[in-house]
């Protein structure tokens, strides 16, 4: 478990609208054995039914954001498919839509976006991964938010 787990997944929850799945399995194939290079487990999927959205939340802090790049690099190649296998194992409405999500550390970011710049298609494609949305660790800490409604506290903020 990654120590940031518990934290990033408090401050998903913390929005009323967020159901959150930890360590989620995504298989392509189905059976027994997982393959590697066909599955991966999902720090935390943060279905958003505000929003209409399932989030693919992956939180690290290594500095070389190595794992975090092959990982989306893994994903990118598979899209069409991680989006159909969240359908049939999941649930998740056709009409829904999936994107990724890194939580890092702010130093890093630009080492990530690096990484990211080869991973992620240039012209917008529908069928193509989006581009991972980026929050920063530093960010989410729960003296940052309220604890009870982090989204209506965001939009208060606003007004």
């Amino acid at each position: 478990m990654d120590y940031f787990l518990a934290v990033v997944t408090e401050y998903l929850r913390a929005d009323r609208s967020v159901f959150i799945n930890t360590e989620l399995l995504i298989q392509l194939d189905l059976g027994d054995s997982p393959a590697k290079g066909r599955s991966w487990f999902c720090d935390v999927a943060a279905a958003n039914f505000r929003e209409e959205t399932l989030y693919l939340c992956e939180i690290t802090y290594s500095k070389s954001m190595s794992a975090l790049a092959t990982r989306f690099s893994s994903w990118s190649t598979h899209w069409s498919d991680i989006r159909e296998v969240l359908r049939r194992d999941c649930g998740i409405p056709a009409t829904w839509q999936i994107k990724p999500w890194a939580f890092i550390p702010t130093d890093y970011h630009d080492t990530l976006k690096r990484r990211l710049a080869a991973i992620i298609p240039k012209e917008a494609d529908e069928q193509a991964m989006p581009a991972p949305l980026i929050t920063y660790l530093e960010s989410v800490v729960p003296w940052k938010y309220k604890s009870w409604d982090r989204k209506l506290a965001a939009l208060e903020q606003k007004t």
